[in-house]
Formats: structure tokens, C-alpha cells, sequence
């Protein structure tokens, strides 16, 4: 655990957890220790039912076969349910099953982070951010008035922005190579995928922005046009050589939920 920091218009907590980073940004004036305290033990309540590297989490357990689905931890049925519907929206190219073993992972930290947000909001905050390993759920608006803005990468210039997400009420989710090096699969092939550099889609949720993200990954070079066929969202794809494309609704603004 790091630091957290207040003040009248802002709480900040820097949280290490599932191997990464996680940062809860909350801009509503108050007391908010709870609301962080209750943040942190869901984050690690997660990790410890989830993570492939604990031998003693669930879903290693599973793995070896010493732990039924049935008799895990209630959120873990929910979360295969939802690697299945993910699975059926990208066509396949978002998995939970690699080599033959389950690994969920993939959909995990993005619906953590989205869950995070909501019990904020049940805490009472309208204006807050959860982010983590680059992929964040952002509520209401950075300050009164101001939009959140988010910056997207190039990931062959790490310095260099390449387009900048303004809105509320939105998700940002990016799956490539440039921070953690090859670690997604195509899932048909179980070849690494060498046409893209990065995905980054914005829509609604978290859940559903990072695993359309990974998968539009997976498919290479058809991306972008899969993409462009997703209600609800957009992305910008970041070519191996550098080039850069984007679905036509692409401005940097949030997505509206095609379910409202």
C-alpha cells in the first residue's frame, strides 16, 4: 500500500495490487478514508480469488482440479459467465482458456476497476476515476465544469500523445505490447500478433471496453473494421509500422451506451 493524499476538492490513493498499479481519484469534497478502504480490500479480495500466481487462490484451485467451479467464491461464476458472453461478442478472439487451462485474467482487472467505480458511487461520490495497468473507469467530471481528459500514447514514442479522450461517464481501455511485452495470443493461431502495436477503445464500461480491446488486438489487421462494427464504442489502432487508424466515430468523446 502507498500513500493517500486530500484535500478540499480531492482524495488520491496509489494502491499496488495483482502485479500492477491501481490509482482512486476521487475529485467530490469529504471524507472519503471508507470509500478508499473499501476500494482496496475488494481490489485484493480479488486478486487473492482470481490470480493464476497464488496456488492458493480459487481459481488455481480450479485449475488443479482440487476446487469446483460450484463451491469457489460466488464471483467467480459470474466472472466465466462473463468470459463466455465476451467470447461470443469478439467472435472468439477474447478467451479465458489458453493451452487448455483456464486463465480469466484478461476480463478480470477490467471489471474489477469497473466494480471499484460502482462502489464508489455507492459510497456517494459522482466525480471519480479508478484506473489500473493503463485502463480506466472514469464518473461525472474532473472538477466543476472541467471534463475528465485522458491521453492516449503512441506506443512507439511513450513521450508523444496521440490523441486525448475528453468526456463523462466513460472507459478507456488500451491491450498491447508496449508496457507488459507479448502477452496476447491469437487465440485460433496461438500466435503473437505482429500487425498492431495498440488498440485503445472507448466506451461505457470497463468490462467491455478492455476485452473488446484485447481481442481487437488478436485479430490484427482487421481491427479497426471489427471495431467499427461495435455499437457503443470506438477505438484507435496503432499499427506495428506506426500508422495510425480509427473508427469514423472517433473524437476523443465518450460512447453512449447502445443499451440505454
Amino acid at each position: 500500500m502507498l500513500t493517500t493524499t486530500a484535500d478540499r476538492e480531492r482524495t488520491l490513493h496509489v494502491e499496488h495490487c495483482m502485479g500492477t498499479v491501481f490509482t482512486i481519484d476521487i475529485r467530490d469534497a469529504g471524507q472519503w478514508t471508507g470509500a478508499v478502504c473499501d476500494v482496496v480490500g475488494w481490489l485484493h479480495r480479488i486478486d487473492r480469488i482470481f490470480s493464476t500466481y497464488r496456488p492458493d487462490s480459487d481459481i488455481s484451485r480450479i485449475r488443479r482440479r482440487d476446487m469446483q467451479v460450484a463451491d469457489a467464491d460466488r464471483d467467480v461464476a459470474d466472472v466465466l459467465d462473463l468470459c463466455v458472453q465476451m467470447h461470443r461478442e469478439t467472435a472468439g478472439f477474447f478467451s479465458a482458456l489458453w493451452s487448455g487451462q483456464l486463465d480469466p485474467t484478461g476480463l478480470v482487472k477490467g471489471w474489477a476497476i469497473e466494480r471499484a467505480a460502482e462502489l464508489l458511487r455507492m459510497h456517494g461520490s459522482r466525480n471519480h476515476a479508478v484506473s489500473g495497468g493503463g485502463d480506466v473507469q472514469l464518473a461525472g467530471q474532473a472538477a466543476a465544469g472541467r471534463p475528465w481528459r485522458v491521453g492516449i500514447s503512441d506506443p512507439h514514442d511513450r513521450g508523444r500523445v496521440l490523441s486525448v479522450v475528453t468526456g463523462r461517464d466513460f472507459a478507456v481501455a488500451t491491450s498491447g505490447n508496449a508496457e507488459r511485452g507479448d502477452h496476447v495470443l491469437n487465440p485460433f493461431t496461438a500466435a503473437l500478433p505482429r500487425d498492431l502495436a495498440s488498440v485503445t477503445v472507448v466506451g461505457p464500461s470497463l468490462t467491455r471496453a478492455d476485452c473488446y480491446a484485447t481481442a481487437a488486438f488478436a485479430m490484427g489487421a482487421n481491427a479497426t473494421a471489427w471495431l467499427e462494427a461495435q455499437p457503443g464504442h470506438e477505438g484507435l489502432v496503432v499499427s506495428a509500422t506506426g500508422s495510425v487508424t480509427s473508427t469514423t466515430g472517433w473524437t476523443g468523446g465518450p460512447m453512449q451506451d447502445p443499451q440505454e
